[in-house]
């Protein structure tokens, strides 16, 4: 069959890496790697809160161009922005897998889309909400902290300057501020500023 597609197994121990094997090689859809060709996708089943299952998967992502299967046992909020900073395109819990789940997931990956169980969505939203409203916070105080010093009377220059930001950064901070309160230019937005008690 020419669109098999090739897969490499590897795990944090010899059984779970056995156990995988077994559970892909008998099926027709896919071709386990030999070492002959780049593997399609890499199903890693490791725990990624060892340091030494968190380095497996950190050397599958680095060791070619194929596409991320995480099978893990339990995964905290922490380890899940991990397995996505990795490159883990899907994620499983081990006691869910079986073969036709398996490669149903690692067909999805070759495709280029992602899976996570739901409760990992769930999870996964949540993080992206909190990491948002960090950013919304940082910009906020980036936005406070270049109108005061536009208020005591510094240029761009200076102010790039005192904040360790490039000019174009306090430019595009000053241009978005305006534009979102829909005002004319820098002396207004320090007006603005200063009747609405940020600065």
């Amino acid at each position: 069959m020419t669109d098999r597609i090739t897969v490499q197994v590897c795990a944090d121990d010899p059984i779970s890496e056995a156990g995988v094997i077994s559970l892909l090689r008998p099926r027709p859809e896919i071709r386990l790697d030999d070492g002959a060709d780049d593997p399609a996708v890499t199903v890693v089943a490791a725990d990624i809160s060892d340091p030494a299952g968190y380095q497996l998967l950190r050397t599958a992502q680095h060791s070619g161009s194929s596409r991320l299967v995480l099978l893990v046992s339990r995964l905290l909020d922490h380890q899940l922005s991990l397995a996505a900073e990795c490159g883990a395109a899907g994620i499983m819990w081990r006691a869910s897998v079986d073969s036709d789940r398996l490669v149903r997931m690692i067909q999805t990956v070759a495709t280029g889309d992602g899976h996570l169980p739901p409760d990992l969505q769930t999870r996964l939203l949540h993080l992206l909400g909190q990491l948002h409203g960090r950013e919304q916070s940082l910009g906020a105080e980036r936005e406070i902290d270049v109108l005061r010093l536009v208020a005591e009377g510094y240029d761009t220059p200076e102010i790039a300057l005192k904040l360790s930001f490039s000019e174009r950064t306090i430019k595009n901070v000053l241009h978005a501020f305006i534009t979102r309160h829909h005002l004319r230019n820098r002396s207004h937005a320090v007006a603005f500023a200063l009747r609405k008690g940020l600065i």
